[in-house]
């Protein structure tokens, strides 16, 4: 059994998987979707955890940097219902503050093109979250 790693955007959902371990994150894919169409999400979502026998779902929890819950932190606490109450997995929120900026930056070092960059930074920011989660529960 696996855990899923989650990075929710307006647009796009960045998706990472664990090893069987739970101890190693790699990326997985970038879900686009129009903005609100949750329907779709989970139908996408369902997929994912049925084909790779996903145990647990790590979804970021934008918080702002004060330690309060903005919109964004809202949206996802929302969108974690969902996702408990249509597909009957746990949910488990991890803070990711600063996750795109990580992301962003080992793109950078690693001479990834503005095209490219665009096209990984969601599953690599969800990478983020549920290798930052991996470890934490590890710890």
């Amino acid at each position: 059994m696996r855990y899923l790693g989650l990075d929710l955007g307006t647009r796009t959902l960045g998706v990472s998987i664990s090893d069987l371990t739970h101890t190693i994150a790699s990326t997985y894919k970038t879900i686009r979707y129009n903005d609100g169409d949750y329907d779709f999400l989970i139908a996408e979502l369902d997929k994912i955890i049925s084909m790779e026998n996903i145990e647990k779902v790590i979804l970021g929890l934008p918080k702002n940097m004060n330690n309060t819950l903005g919109e964004s932190a809202i949206r996802c606490l929302d969108f974690k219902k969902l996702v408990e109450e249509c597909l009957h997995i746990e949910v488990i929120m991890q803070d990711e503050r600063l996750t795109t900026v990580q992301a962003t930056n080992y793109m950078l070092e690693a001479n990834v093109s503005r095209s490219k960059r665009k096209k990984k930074i969601d599953s690599l920011a969800a990478n983020i979250i549920l290798q930052s989660y991996l470890d934490r529960k590890e710890g």
